[in-house]
């Protein structure tokens, strides 16, 4: 049995970046990771553009000014302005390269077709000038970069459509256990509803991962092996709910060697998840996760999220960590490392209720989990703590 700290590295060394590509519409682009440097096609503004509605200026010496005409957004035309002439301009606008600068129609008095000016206004003001964001051939997103709402923007306003970017994984979730049936269906006496795949599917969903396919197995030898080996063949992570410990019936563990998988690990010391196991084949990876909810949730958290980010190239990981101060008294039973569900507020943290490996409702309230490492018996009201903030 493995310590947190020491799981959590063999993760990370053994979980490698995907060498597949793809190439996506932006809009379809979001929470993937940029492949190379994207380059800026233009510059951003390909014109000199009014910041605001106003004047644009023939010249900043004088105060009065005849208008001449008039520019909107969209606008085509490209007019000259003499000294002493003004035309009306609006936000967005281009600004005709022959315009000193634009002054606010607030500092402007009307008349006719004359205007008079209130103030000064200095040299090019209120008007941005070309490539003043980002000039043709400089760097729009460096690769690495992690496509965020704001970065569809940007390529669009540079008319960039597509974006090449690391591909998602594929995700096969495995359920195993006789005693589980689909929610909706009558329960027999010692059956209980099935839940992980829902909840699994879910969480993967919400850190943007959309390409999983649920699959549920008997619990016998032959079946769970040749699932286990037909979702090895067809997908690049394999997450296994159930079936790892050692009853007679468990035959997660049984069949992964059978199908002579590397194991990287199994038995982490903490609570829940002691069950955890790890392994790869060639660069596909797989969990075994406890058949326990909770459990089975926590160990997705620590452990599956930051795999699955690494494996196309984020590293902007969504489980934050970080230190509060607990709002509650706790007392550890045992030495491994525990993971508890918890409600951050601002700097502080309450644990909850219901820490059983089993029970899902503290969980589903929870927006974080405290973390007490092995080292770690007992937290009293005012101490800083160690937390993972949820996605």
């Amino acid at each position: 049995m493995i310590s947190v700290p020491q799981a959590l590295q063999l993760v990370h060394d053994h979980t490698k970046k995907t060498e597949n590509i793809t190439t996506l519409p932006i809009i379809k682009a979001l929470g993937h990771v940029i492949v190379s440097d994207i380059i800026s096609p233009i510059h951003m503004p390909p014109f000199r553009q009014s910041a605001m509605d106003g004047y644009a200026l023939g010249s900043i010496e004088e105060d009065n000014f005849i208008l001449s005409g008039e520019i909107k957004a969209g606008d085509i035309e490209n007019p000259n302005i003499k000294k002493g002439e003004a035309i009306r301009i609006f936000t967005g606008a281009p600004v005709p390269p022959s315009a000193k600068a634009v002054i606010m129609q607030e500092k402007v008095t009307v008349s006719g077709n004359q205007i008079s000016t209130q103030g000064s206004v200095s040299l090019h003001a209120n008007i941005r000038p070309i490539g003043e964001q980002i000039k043709k051939g400089d760097i729009a997103l460096p690769k690495g970069t992690l496509i965020t709402a704001a970065g569809i923007g940007y390529l669009a306003t540079l008319g960039i459509t597509t974006v090449t970017v690391y591909q998602k994984p594929s995700i096969a979730i495995i359920t195993t256990g006789n005693e589980l049936i689909p929610p909706g269906q009558s329960l027999l006496h010692g059956q209980i509803y099935e839940s992980n795949s829902a909840m699994l599917q879910g969480a993967c969903t919400q850190s943007g991962f959309s390409n999983i396919t649920c699959y549920k197995v008997v619990d016998e030898y032959t079946a769970t092996i040749d699932l286990i080996r037909d979702t090895i063949e067809n997908h690049d992570v394999i997450l296994i709910s159930g079936g790892i410990s050692v009853g007679d019936y468990d035959f997660v563990g049984k069949a992964l060697r059978a199908l002579a998988v590397e194991e990287v690990f199994y038995k982490v010391k903490q609570k829940p998840g002691k069950p955890l196991y790890f392994a790869k084949k060639q660069e596909k990876i797989i969990f075994a996760l406890p058949g326990n909810p909770a459990s089975s949730l926590s160990c997705f958290y620590i452990y599956v999220l930051p795999a699955l980010l690494k494996t196309c190239g984020n590293t902007h990981s969504s489980t934050k960590r970080g230190t509060a101060i607990s709002n509650t008294n706790y007392s550890k039973k045992g030495e491994r490392a525990e993971f508890l569900k918890a409600i951050i507020s601002e700097n502080n943290v309450t644990i909850l209720d219901g820490q059983a490996s089993s029970m899902l409702r503290s969980f589903s309230v929870a927006n974080a989990m405290v973390y007490l490492p092995e080292e770690v018996s007992n937290v009293e009201i005012g101490d800083p703590v160690q937390i993972v903030n949820l996605p």
